[in-house]
C-alpha cells in the first residue's frame, strides 16, 4: 500500500452517577419507558438553572489520574451551539478551552484531553417520523480524545477495549457498547509512505504548515461495537486509498457505518470548532480544582484500585501464567476471584497454580457460556472445592477426563470433589498388583499388537494403554499402566 493511516479516536462514555449532569433527574440506563426520567432542567424549560454534578467531575478526574494525565486547576463549562431535535436547549453544555484533564496514555496511545459534558436525547427514526426519548438527555458524559498516533484498526480496538476495562475497574461507568453507554468515533486520514518523515511534534500541531501532508481527515461516528470500530477503520483505509490512487481527493466529512452493507456512508460535511460558537456557560460557576480537597491528585490516587495493567503484570510475574490467561482474569471479576482464591490456597506453588489457571480459562470459562446468569457457577464452585479438585488432578489421583466429570457434577449440584470421585469411582487405580492382572489379560488377548511393538512399532504401546483404560473404565493411572507395560514387554 502506498499510503499509511493516521488514526485518532474520540470516545464518549456515560458515567455511573445517581442523577444527571446538571439536574436531579435519575440516571438509569436500564429504564425502558420513554421520557420518565426528565425534569424542567434537562428539558430546557425557561427560567431553569443547571447545577454541576460533583460525582461526575470526580469520576473524570479519577480516570485522568489513572492514565497519568495532568489535572486542570482552572476549568469551566461551555455552550456548544447547534440545532438538532435531541438537544432541547439548542446547545449542549460541554468543555472546550479548559478540559478537566490534559495528556496521559493508555495501551501505548497518548491522550490529548478528557472532558465532561452532557449527553443528548435518544432518537428513534421510522419511515415517516422520528421519536425522541429524553431519558438520556443530560446524563454525564465523559469524552476522551486521543492523539492521532494510532496506526491500525487492531490497535484502535485494543485501546477501546482497555478503556472500557479501566472504566469498569474504577467503577465510574459500565461502558456497555450495545446499550450505547460507550460510543466510539474514529478520525482517519492517509498520507503517502514517503511522508513518514513528519515528526511527532508535527502531528501534535507544533508545525501547522506541515499538517496538510497528513491527508484529509474523515470522521466515522457512533460505532457501537469493537468489531464495527475495526471494520469501519479498515473500510475507510481501503476506500481512501483507492480514491487517492485513482487521482481523486478525500472530502473532509462525517460518515456513518452501515452494519448490513459493511461500509461507511456520507452523513454531512465535517464542522469546525468555529461552527459551534463555543462560549463559557454564564449559568455555571468556574471551578478551581486545587481548592477542592477531595479532588486533589494525592487523594484521588490513594483511592485507586489495582489497575488492569498492574493486575495483568502481577499475574504473569508472580504465577508465570500465559498473557491471555492473565488478560481473562483481569477482564472477568468472577474468574479473577476464583483464581486469586485458588492461588492463596496453594501458597505460591506455581505448578498447582498453572494447572488451576488452565482449567479456569478452559473448563470454567466453558461453563460460563451455559447460563447467562451463572447462578449455579457462583453458588457451587468455590475457591476451596476447586482447589481440592486441582490438587487431586495435579497428583494424578484422577485423570483429566475424571476432573472434567467431577467439575461438571460440582457445577450442577455442588459438593466435595473427593466424595464425588469416590461415589463415581473416578480415583485412578495405581495399585500395581491389581493392574498387573489386567495387563497380563490384555497381553494374552493382543499377541499381534505385542509382536508389532517388539518389532519397533512404538504406537502399539498407546493402543495397549488404551485397552487398559477401557478395561478399568478409565480409572487406571495411565502413567502406571505405561510403566508396567514397558516392564512386561522387555
Amino acid at each position: 500500500m502506498k499510503y499509511t493511516p493516521t488514526i485518532g479516536l474520540e470516545i464518549h462514555a456515560e458515567l455511573k452517577t445517581k442523577t444527571k449532569m446538571f439536574c436531579n433527574s435519575k440516571n438509569d440506563p436500564d429504564e425502558e419507558k420513554p421520557n420518565v426520567n426528565i425534569c424542567p432542567v434537562c428539558m430546557a424549560h425557561p427560567g431553569t438553572l443547571p447545577v454541576i454534578n460533583k460525582e461526575a467531575v470526580k469520576h473524570v478526574l479519577t480516570v485522568g489520574v489513572a492514565l497519568g494525565g495532568k489535572l486542570a486547576d482552572f476549568t469551566e463549562f461551555d455552550r456548544k451551539n447547534y440545532f438538532y431535535p435531541d438537544i432541547p436547549k439548542g446547545y449542549q453544555i460541554s468543555q472546550y478551552k479548559y478540559p478537566l484533564v490534559l495528556g496521559g496514555s493508555l495501551a501505548g496511545v497518548e491522550i490529548t484531553r478528557i472532558h465532561l459534558e452532557e449527553d443528548t436525547a435518544k432518537s428513534a427514526h421510522h419511515d415517516n417520523y422520528s421519536l425522541i426519548d429524553f431519558n438520556r438527555a443530560g446524563l454525564p458524559l465523559m469524552e476522551l480524545v486521543t492523539e492521532p498516533v494510532i496506526g491500525s484498526a487492531k490497535q484502535a480496538g485494543v485501546f477501546a477495549k482497555e478503556l472500557q476495562l479501566l472504566l469498569r475497574t474504577l467503577k465510574v461507568g459500565e461502558a456497555n457498547m450495545e446499550k450505547g453507554e460507550m460510543r466510539v468515533e474514529a478520525n482517519i486520514s492517509l498520507r503517502e509512505i514517503a511522508d513518514s518523515r513528519i515528526l511527532d511534534e508535527d502531528i501534535r500541531g507544533n508545525n501547522r504548515q506541515e499538517l496538510s501532508v497528513l491527508g484529509t481527515k474523515v470522521e466515522v461516528k457512533n460505532l457501537n461495537s469493537f468489531r464495527a470500530l475495526e471494520k469501519a477503520i479498515n473500510y475507510e483505509i481501503n476506500r481512501q486509498s483507492k480514491l487517492l490512487e485513482n487521482g481523486g481527493t478525500v472530502a473532509q466529512e462525517t460518515r456513518g457505518w452501515d452494519e448490513n452493507k459493511q461500509e461507511t456512508f456520507p452523513q454531512r460535511l465535517k464542522e469546525g470548532s468555529a461552527d459551534y460558537r463555543y462560549f463559557p456557560d454564564p449559568d455555571l460557576p468556574k471551578l478551581y480544582i486545587s481548592k477542592i480537597k477531595e479532588f486533589s491528585e494525592k487523594n484521588l490516587k490513594s483511592q485507586l484500585p489495582k489497575l488492569p495493567w498492574e493486575k495483568r503484570e502481577k499475574y504473569m510475574k508472580e504465577y508465570d501464567i500465559k498473557e491471555e490467561d492473565a488478560d481473562m482474569f483481569v477482564k472477568d471479576e468472577f474468574l479473577a476471584k476464583l483464581f486469586d482464591g485458588v492461588a492463596e490456597e496453594f501458597d505460591g506453588d506455581t505448578g498447582l497454580i498453572k494447572t488451576a489457571s488452565n482449567y479456569i480459562t478452559s473448563d470454567i470459562a466453558g461453563l460460563m457460556k451455559i447460563d447467562d446468569t451463572n447462578e449455579k457457577l457462583h453458588k457451587n464452585i468455590t475457591a476451596e472445592n476447586f482447589a481440592q479438585l486441582m490438587a487431586m488432578t495435579h497428583k494424578n489421583e484422577i485423570s483429566s477426563r475424571g476432573a472434567k466429570d467431577i467439575l461438571r457434577e460440582m457445577y450442577e449440584r455442588g459438593g466435595v470433589p473427593s466424595k464425588i470421585a469416590q461415589e463415581k469411582n473416578l480415583f485412578q487405580k495405581s495399585d500395581e498388583d491389581e493392574l498387573k492382572k489386567i495387563i497380563e489379560k490384555i497381553i494374552s488377548e493382543n499377541q499381534k499388537v505385542i509382536y508389532e511393538y517388539k518389532n519397533g512399532k512404538k504406537t502399539s504401546l498407546q493402543f495397549l494403554i488404551g485397552q487398559g483404560m477401557k478395561e478399568t473404565q478409565g480409572s487406571a493411572n495411565p502413567e502406571v499402566l505405561k510403566k508396567l507395560f514397558v516392564e512386561f514387554l522387555k
